[in-house]
């Protein structure tokens, strides 16, 4: 086991990854923006919190400074929907452009605050959690305008960020955690939320620095750019 940075960590799939990984012994450093939810909840001497708002550098900076001089994995987990406007007219671009600072370079600032503290002789992993509606080749219903773009964007970012962390002992998972019954996905969503977590640290268990990068479900599947 190991120390593990985890954003967004209050409820849904935060949480849950919060939850497992204490479960298996891991250290961990979670982050909340405004309520604490489910974290409040666990009792154990491994979990630390600390408040955390993705789009403030100073908050970021904050955050990073606080936490553990050794991290060997980041789930890069806190994003938001963006209210799916069904066509072009319903798009609020002030609201578009803070769903692309959120999802797209919040996990880039956590990223760069930690990466001196990821850089170590043993290899660090870092899962960012984006979805299949990042893909532009599925992308057959459209809708979710600037959701599907903030995803994409974060796609584009890990994959040209892996490039130069690979030198360091860094290597990158970018993680469609499925349909999954959260506050975003809803009720008829048919993956149950310990699934989705279970999945994805299966995923997480063989990364190397030789597949870094990849876009994967949760259940191993790659899937297309």
């Amino acid at each position: 086991m190991g120390i593990a940075v985890i954003t967004g960590a209050n409820r849904g799939l935060g949480a849950e990854w919060v939850h497992q990984l204490l479960e298996e012994g891991w250290e961990v450093y979670a982050g909340y923006r405004t309520e604490l939810g489910r974290l409040s909840t666990f009792e154990n001497p491994n979990l630390t919190i600390h408040q955390l708002d993705v789009q403030s550098n100073e908050s970021v900076e904050n955050f990073a400074e606080n936490a553990p001089s050794h991290i060997d994995l980041l789930i890069n987990n806190a994003g938001v929907a963006d209210g799916r406007w069904r066509n072009l007219t319903e798009i609020d671009d002030s609201w578009a452009l803070e769903v692309i600072d959120i999802n797209a370079l919040g996990p880039v600032r956590v990223v760069k605050a930690l990466y001196g503290k990821m850089n170590h002789a043993s290899l660090t992993n870092v899962a960012m959690i984006s979805s299949l509606m990042a893909s532009i080749d599925d992308c057959h219903m459209g809708r979710s305008y600037a959701y599907r773009a903030s995803k994409t964007a974060l796609n584009m970012f890990t994959v040209a960020m892996k490039k130069e962390a690979i030198e360091d002992n860094i290597a990158f998972v970018i993680l469609h955690p499925g349909w999954v019954k959260t506050d975003m996905g809803g009720d008829r969503a048919p993956v149950e939320i310990p699934d989705s977590v279970s999945g994805m640290r299966e995923v997480l268990a063989s990364r190397t620095l030789e597949n870094s990068g990849q876009f994967v479900q949760f259940d191993g599947e790659l899937l297309p750019w």
